[in-house]
């Protein structure tokens, strides 16, 4: 896994200081322009041990997730 960060630039990001391979799966997280994004170090220890699970295959599909949820009528 690699944590890297971008600029929005003709509707496509464009990641600062490394490339990625062509066809790499991403994540992106975006803040306003003027908001800045902190975490404690409690709150970055908890994302760290998600993105562990995630690794590790201890996630739940996107259908799954879905299912969960209350239906509208």
């Amino acid at each position: 896994m690699q944590v890297t960060t971008g600029t929005v630039v003709n509707g496509q990001v464009v990641v600062e200081g490394s490339s990625l391979p062509e066809g790499t799966f991403v994540t992106v997280l975006s803040r306003g322009a003027n908001e800045a994004f902190f975490l404690t170090h409690e709150e970055e220890d908890e994302l760290l041990q998600a993105i562990a699970e995630i690794d590790r295959g201890e996630s739940s599909s996107l259908e799954d997730l879905l299912d969960t949820l209350p239906r509208r009528n």
